[in-house]
């Protein structure tokens, strides 16, 4: 099996030696690797640096074959993005699952019938797009040279040719009305900006790399490092095969191009404005000619537009107006393709909408985020808004069936996800990537929650229960966090969950104030505020539950990331009722953050900057409070993290340590923001961390049978 035999952290092993790690030795602990994605082979830690280890207590409980297992998550598949044939009879899909040799996710793109049948492979690539008339698939994948390309292949032959070989990587493709030319994005390198003069190395002379020249405001982006020095345009290229041509000009940015009907012009979202940079809030639309690349402005006033959509003479997109607040609602907008007065579509629609797509000649299809659901909805260009999908799960609708069913993706709290359709009120799911790993396997019960904040705004939130949960037993309860803050947990599968749920424990998470999918006031009653009456609601959570009598109150732990690592600091610094805490990627200190973060744009979260008044980045900084901490805590973030940058945990641990506080400090090497989306052992470090600080610090369960 590739698992080690022994483990010399004894407070680690069970969690590690689950997931096939061998383990290290000593205190901080580094990863010698390569945020999540694997099929089964060994892993190896580099340095620990870490306080004394004892003796754990003895562990909630013991994983039995009929339980998730941290292994399971290395056979994990998902599917994504179905794409619909025009003539609705064929579904084209991405299918991802994990490499575990490569330790990486790999995507595959798979066609099926439309009633699910016939499911074969076609080719190794994602971002599938049905040439107008569906004989042809253009996608991206790995070509020659190294990187990106554009494909495309013949649905019936299953013959594929690699149209480009550029050594920029395209994305968002779209094909022309005519199927002649597929237009995308790349990257266009800017001029020089400090050239120098330098004399030239002697033969055979090895100098090392170029310096990095910055003048842009925001240089980095988290998941992709150092921002490629130059802007993003839009290019067509032939569609059998050719040299890419550049269509927009200009040191701006510009997003996924829709090709309008006459296929002389692309639409597209930008930020054609010298001051870009500083405006980071603001996105206009453009009609660019292929033909000369001239430009018409088709939208440009305060606020964020994007998501363009061309539906006859008409352009349908998705806006955020301009307010002075840290949650905008996306709303719904019309305009002629000519130009003209913009039409407000959704104004009542208290809901942020997204994944705007066409279905028919006048009308589309959009998501939005409802009390802890995703729903589809169909919006007419007359602004009639239907929401069709249900309350108990998530549905991102992609297309409309023939027959007037819904296609789109499907996760619900036992459905971990699949490709589906919704019709008359039924779901049918045409995909079971996931029946194979659950096979024989029981998952913990999920119970909606709600309860009243101590000012009596209601809170909604759900309670995972262990598997064998039997009924007179305590279980320690394990408080889980989100991130954003302005983020929405929900009715999906998520397989963290389920497998705490199957160590034993109970799990509470939630929506508290600051979450989506209640609406803006909801959204924005942390303004300026934040911690604040979020931390309210979280409590109140734990109290509600502590009420119904299976959680024990001497045996709580509290985790989350980003967000969630703000407000779990936050908690240990407010009180010390946690047994243990994780925070994952903190911000633990909103002075240092600015100007160490990828985003200024989250400078606007405050209503000054700290040279001009550093009192409320101090208010709200979690290390104001941790002087108060008691709670045995765990830090963990990805090395390259550049949203909430290693720095912030490392003031947050090296506070705790010099108070002698039990702390432990988890740098998993290899990994931006999330700490476990480029490598699938990272994702099972990240969990495995976790639960083994839990565990360590929980006393024994009062109530297992003796």
């Amino acid at each position: 099996s590739g698992r080690s035999s022994s483990v010399p952290w004894p407070w680690i092993a069970g969690a590690a030696a689950e997931a096939g790690v061998v383990g290290a030795t000593h205190a901080l602990v580094c990863y010698k690797s390569s945020m999540p994605c694997l099929r089964l082979s060994p892993f190896w830690f580099g340095a620990v640096l870490l306080a004394q280890v004892p003796e754990p207590s003895p562990a909630p409980s013991t994983v039995g074959p009929a339980h998730l297992q941290l292994a399971d998550y290395l056979e994990w598949e998902s599917v994504a993005e179905p794409r619909l044939s025009p003539d609705g009879r064929s579904i084209v899909f991405t299918r991802t699952w994990f490499d575990a040799v490569e330790d990486r996710p790999r995507q595959e793109l798979w066609l099926m019938q439309a009633d699910g049948s016939q499911k074969r492979h076609l080719a190794a690539g994602s971002d599938a797009q049905w040439s107008p008339d569906g004989t042809r698939i253009a996608y991206l994948a790995e070509g020659v040279p190294r990187g990106t390309q554009i494909f495309v292949v013949y649905v019936a032959t299953r013959e594929a040719s690699q149209l480009t070989h550029a050594t920029e990587a395209p994305a968002n493709l779209q094909w022309s009305p005519d199927g002649r030319w597929l237009a995308c994005t790349m990257q266009v390198q800017e001029r020089e900006a400090l050239p120098i003069d330098l004399p030239k190395p002697p033969k055979g002379a090895k100098w090392h790399e170029d310096a990095k020249v910055i003048t842009r405001l925001q240089y980095r982006r988290d998941h992709s490092g150092y921002r490629p020095s130059g802007y993003r345009h839009l290019f067509v290229v032939p569609a059998d095969g050719g040299t890419p041509r550049q269509v927009s000009q200009g040191d701006f940015d510009h997003g996924a191009p829709q090709w309008t009907p006459d296929g002389k012009e692309l639409v597209c979202e930008g930020r054609r404005f010298a001051d870009a940079d500083w405006r980071h809030d603001e996105q206009d639309l453009y009609a660019i000619a292929i033909a000369d690349g001239a430009v018409r402005e088709l939208v440009t006033r305060p606020g964020s537009d994007s998501n363009p959509v061309v539906c006859g003479d008409q352009v349908v997109f998705l806006g955020a107006d301009a307010e002075k607040t840290t949650y905008r609602p996306v709303r719904a907008y019309a305009v002629a393709l000519a130009g003209g007065e913009l039409r407000p579509l959704t104004p009542r629609v208290d809901r942020s909408l997204q994944d705007l797509r066409r279905a028919a000649a006048q009308r589309l299809l959009c998501s939005f985020e409802d009390q802890g659901a995703l729903r589809t909805a169909h919006l007419g260009l007359d602004g009639g808004f239907e929401p069709e999908t249900p309350l108990h799960g998530w549905f991102r609708g992609a297309a409309r069936l023939p027959d007037g069913g819904l296609l789109g993706t499907w996760t619900a709290p036992d459905e971990p996800g699949a490709i589906a359709v919704w019709r008359a009120q039924k779901l049918q799911l045409l995909t079971a990537v996931h029946d194979d790993v659950l096979a024989g396997k029981r998952l913990g019960r999920v119970e909606e929650r709600r309860w009243q904040a101590p000012d009596g705004t209601e809170v909604q939130g759900w309670l995972v229960y262990p598997p064998d949960f039997q009924e007179g037993r305590k279980y320690p309860l394990v408080l889980q966090i989100h991130g954003g803050p302005h983020a929405m947990y929900g009715v999906n599968f998520d397989f963290e969950r389920q497998w705490l749920a199957a160590k034993g424990y109970l799990l509470l998470y939630c929506n508290p104030r600051g979450s989506t999918g209640y609406g803006a006031g909801f959204a924005n009653a942390i303004q300026n505020a934040y911690p604040g009456k979020d931390y309210d609601d979280l409590m109140a959570g734990v109290d509600h539950v502590l009420q119904g009598g299976a959680a024990d109150p001497e045996r709580l732990c509290v985790y989350g990331g980003s967000g969630g690592g703000v407000l779990t600091c936050w908690i240990i610094g407010s009180n010390d009722r946690f047994r243990a805490a994780v925070s994952m990627f903190p911000v633990t200190n909103w002075l240092s953050f600015v100007g160490t973060t990828d985003g200024p744009g989250w400078y606007d979260n405050f209503r000054s900057l700290p040279w001009q008044d550093a009192t409320e980045h101090w208010q709200r900084s979690p290390l104001r409070l941790v002087g108060n901490v008691k709670t045995p805590t765990l830090l963990l973030t990805g090395e390259l993290d550049l949203r909430t940058p290693m720095s912030q945990s490392e003031e947050y641990y090296q506070a705790l340590r010099l108070r002698k506080v039990d702390a432990a400090l988890v740098r998993i090497q290899d990994e931006y923001h999330g700490a476990g989306l480029r490598h699938p052992s990272n994702r099972l470090r990240r969990m495995a961390y976790t639960e083994a600080w839990f565990r360590r610090h929980l006393p024994a369960d009062p109530s297992a049978p003796k």
